[in-house]
């Protein structure tokens, strides 16, 4: 499902051969995407507007650009070249679900297919070869996400709390390191909350952040912590995700010293929630860091 509220399209590449930017305050639109057609769910206008016939023929052409579109083409994208030469694109699906395209491969990580009022058709995307779950938390490990995504060769990596729930799964730990194949290897690095008050959460041990290296490209992924002390052991990172949002995970600020301190060429803040991440590229702007806001709510 994907929201369009307040006075711009939210996942306007959804749309992507359609050149207008449409802004109608109060124009609330649910579009689910279900193989190649798009079906308009729910339409609510909350303002009356005074031109109200515009509002048919932009319908028309929300429905009409939506059509015929790959799930690709659903969510907004990155794309990076690998060691080797060959494209990597990474999809920012929502607050901590990311999905990697690589050399015809598919990996997932944190797949949820709903979080309030979003949901998503995992059922409509390609099956995963590797799924990876950082930790047991509903908005991190979903199985009904991770059925709809899998298939007999599907391999999924976490940690014991989510392989225990599961009844499955290849388990790993802090400071263990996996060789998947001769392009994809995964460490698993710490991810824990140190303030106080806090500490219940996520405590030490338990959850994953992961260290994806596919074909020479290294992807951190941070799972729910805040800047620990481990981040200094953390090196030649191409795109970090860090997440934002206290009491669960870090403030900006501890976000911003985090950043730092990996020093990562790309960094996506997600996980963040109503956090006012839009400040990020400018307060890491003289550290030469890339920050992307892509919609991880």
């Amino acid at each position: 499902m994907f929201l369009c509220d307040g006075s711009y399209i939210w996942r306007k590449n959804v749309f992507g051969i359609c050149p207008q930017t449409y802004s109608l305050r109060g124009l609330r639109l649910f579009l689910t995407a279900s193989k190649n057609v798009v079906f308009l769910h729910d339409f609510f206008i909350q303002k009356i507007m005074k031109n109200t016939i515009i509002i048919l023929p932009l319908l028309l052409s929300l429905v009409a650009c939506g059509q015929n579109r790959s799930i690709s083409d659903l969510y907004e994208t990155d794309s990076f070249t690998t060691k080797s030469g060959k494209t990597l694109k990474i999809h920012a699906l929502i607050h901590s679900s990311i999905r990697i395209e690589f050399d015809g491969k598919e990996i997932e990580i944190d797949p949820v297919h709903k979080l309030g009022d979003f949901t998503i058709d995992f059922a409509a995307f390609p099956k995963a070869d590797y799924i990876f779950v950082t930790h047991e938390h509903f908005d991190h490990l979903d199985s009904i996400a991770i059925q709809a995504l899998s298939q007999k060769t599907t391999q999924l990596v976490t940690n014991r709390r989510s392989a225990d729930q599961l009844g499955y799964g290849t388990v790993m730990a802090n400071g263990d390191r996996l060789v998947l194949n001769d392009w994809l290897t995964v460490e698993a690095v710490p991810a824990y909350n140190t303030t106080a008050g806090h500490l219940q959460f996520h405590p030490k041990g338990r959850d994953n952040g992961f260290i994806l290296t596919i074909d020479g490209l290294r992807i951190y992924i941070a799972g729910d912590t805040e800047d620990i002390p481990e981040m200094a052991d953390i090196k030649d990172i191409d795109v970090a995700f860090l997440p934002c949002n206290q009491p669960y995970t870090m403030t900006v600020e501890q976000l911003v010293r985090a950043a730092k301190i990996i020093r990562p060429k790309v960094l996506f803040p997600y996980h963040y929630n109503k956090t006012k991440v839009s400040v990020i590229p400018e307060l890491l702007k003289e550290a030469g860091i890339d920050v992307r806001i892509r919609h991880y709510e």
